[in-house]
């Protein structure tokens, strides 16, 4: 699970897929990003307009506690934290949506979207991966956050991260990490990043203890739109940024501490093959 540096100067080295590189700062957009009103033209693979300004579904069931997952409205979820609550919840409908809900615990994951099981398939093998997602956010997320997409690999063991949005400014810079370039995908530029980690808990590849993590930046926030997810790992593996197996493909939310809460009616994750 990841951290993010509020400022500092990321390395250059790696290849470049577009721009120059160099020094990442703080300032730009809040991290909420400006309105989201009307409908969005999904790009990717055929057309779809996301409603906006959809609102949550009725019913609903909530999960709650450290380490949980399940299947709901045709899609994988999962909730993780690394302290056990009851403040720690997601909750999911009978149609791609979600609400996550937190209360000072910790690092908390709640995610929703497409699970691939360990066969050990590339994502040029899925075809084209993609999001749709419009939400809205209350409160506070502690020391970072990340709003977008999230998943892992394996072969070698990847931990990686789209962010469109978070609490606090965007864009922002991966924690210790090297900035390999700038990409742009659907309509906007993402700084991308590398770098390694480790930790005890919340690995997904067995016996490793330590990983790669991967980034895509966006550098203008947005609370609804489409993601194109194969598109990032085009970009990542002609930066040598190379993936294995991939497991998972979600869209996320990540928070270190705080409380808040988030809405997303509309969550989708697709794939073409």
């Amino acid at each position: 699970m990841g951290r993010d540096a509020g400022q500092g100067t990321p390395g250059t080295g790696g290849a470049v897929v577009l721009g120059s590189g160099g020094r990442l700062g703080t300032g730009g957009r809040p991290g909420t990003g400006g309105s989201a009103n009307g409908g969005s033209t999904s790009p990717g693979t055929g057309t779809s307009t996301i409603d906006c300004n959809a609102t949550m579904p009725s019913g609903g069931s909530d999960h709650c506690g450290q380490n949980t997952q399940g299947s709901a409205g045709g899609l994988s979820w999962s909730l993780w934290s690394n302290t056990l609550s009851s403040s720690a919840c997601i909750t999911t409908y009978s149609t791609p949506a979600f609400s996550a809900r937190w209360n000072n615990n910790g690092d908390f994951l709640a995610r929703i979207g497409l699970e691939f099981g360990s066969g050990g398939k590339t994502y040029d093998q899925y075809g084209t991966i993609k999001a749709d997602f419009a939400y809205k956010k209350t409160g506070a997320a502690g020391g970072y956050s990340y709003i977008g997409i999230y998943g892992w690999s394996t072969n070698p063991c990847v931990e990686w991260y789209i962010v469109d949005d978070r609490w606090g400014t965007m864009p922002f810079n991966a924690y210790n990490s090297t900035l390999k370039g700038t990409v742009a995908i659907d309509g906007a530029d993402y700084k991308i990043f590398s770098n390694k980690t480790n930790g005890t808990g919340g690995s997904r590849c067995s016996g490793v203890s330590q990983w790669d993590q991967f980034w895509s930046i966006r550098q203008t926030a947005r609370q609804c739109g489409t993601i194109t997810i194969s598109d990032h790992f085009k970009a990542w593996d002609a930066a040598g940024m190379k993936m294995g197996g991939l497991l998972e493909a979600k869209i996320l939310v990540e928070t270190g501490g705080g409380s808040g809460s988030i809405d997303f009616p509309v969550a989708t994750v697709t794939k073409s093959q």
